[in-house]
């Protein structure tokens, strides 16, 4: 019987023994590690239902006070709040971290919060925010360029332009925000008259070489005359929304005779018949069809900076707030105008 078993100091028993601690040390390292994966998953899994249904306030207080997420991730999730349209529970966050949240990241946090009040619209609260942060950090110029953003949509053009120093102080080029705000001080001016708005505009525009759209725009809803005269046929792409939809009275032909991409795109509206052909491939379609389908142009404008795509016009793009980036994109649509007109006139 004994021949079975091998004698204690035999030296093939020493390895045996060994090579089954080995066996019995992974195999429990494995499941024990199995196991607390398994709890790891199952608290985060407690965490996540905390989140199917929004939490209340007082809920976020005690989520927050715990501190079972790290700072950086309730950044994370405001930051994802905010993207979602959720600004309510993305300012709670924020304001529950002030309260709370390391010291050293304050400034940053209220950043945050005033940019997300800016966001949906609180301007006055946002406002107060970043008055706040330059009061005890001046040279901060992310707060200074919301602070200007804020006082541009609450129209107080006086007060974003004096905003415009301390950011040239900071090496910031103002030349064109400048002159963005000079012009929207004109329009929406209520001293001025119509002849003395278009006056300013045409000296705001001579002297920043920017502005095309929006100075062209006025001009051709006001007095097509006069923008006709200061018309730059380089600028023409630029402005083919602003061209389009110019009346046909109003058209000079003396200039429009002297550029070709102004013969296309009138040949195209049909207002003259100069043109045969076209590169552009949509005016080239319109030219051929001559007026025998209900077709017209349509725009989309995207900006050149941040490439987002807006179904209207704009100066200064709403995502990443670049002035004078606009470029209108043009398609074949549906003349929904032509149809209405017909309808009109088939009921005389």
């Amino acid at each position: 019987m004994d021949a079975f078993f091998l004698e204690s100091k035999d030296p093939l028993f020493g390895i045996i023994i060994f090579f089954v601690l080995i066996f019995v040390i992974t195999f429990f390292s494995y499941w024990l590690s199995k196991y607390k994966k398994k709890e790891d998953y199952k608290h985060l899994d407690r965490f996540l239902q905390q989140f199917q249904t929004l939490p209340s306030q007082n809920e976020l207080k005690v989520l927050i006070a715990k501190g079972e997420l790290s700072e950086k991730s309730w950044f994370l999730l405001a930051n994802a709040y905010a993207k979602s349209g959720n600004y309510e529970k993305s300012i709670e966050i924020y304001s529950e971290l002030l309260k709370v949240g390391d010291k050293a990241n304050y400034r940053d946090t209220m950043f945050l919060l005033g940019k997300t009040y800016f966001k949906a619209g609180f301007l006055e609260r946002s406002r107060q925010i970043f008055l706040e942060i330059l009061k005890n950090n001046p040279r901060t110029p992310q707060a200074l360029s919301y602070l200007l953003l804020t006082y541009e949509r609450v129209r107080d053009y006086k007060a974003a332009m004096e905003v415009l120093e301390p950011l040239e102080e900071l090496g910031r080029d103002t030349t064109v925000e400048r002159a963005y705000l000079e012009a929207l001080l004109v329009l929406n001016s209520a001293k001025l008259s119509s002849e003395e708005k278009v006056e300013e505009l045409l000296r705001i525009y001579k002297s920043s070489h920017a502005l095309t759209h929006l100075v062209f725009e006025y001009l051709f809803r006001v007095n097509p005359k006069v923008a006709w005269e200061n018309f730059d046929a380089s600028k023409a792409e630029e402005l083919i929304d602003v061209l389009w939809c110019v009346d046909k009275k109003d058209l000079n032909l003396e200039v429009i005779m002297q550029n070709g991409y102004l013969r296309e795109l009138y040949s195209a509206k049909g207002y003259i018949e100069v043109a045969n052909r076209s590169s552009i491939f949509e005016l080239d379609v319109l030219i051929n069809l001559d007026a025998k389908a209900n077709a017209t142009l349509g725009f989309e404008y995207i900006c050149n900076n941040c490439k987002v795509v807006f179904p209207f016009a704009f100066h200064r793009c709403s995502s990443c707030h670049a002035i004078d980036t606009s470029r209108a994109e043009i398609a074949l649509v549906k003349d929904y105008h032509k149809d209405f007109s017909e309808e009109n006139n088939s009921f005389q």
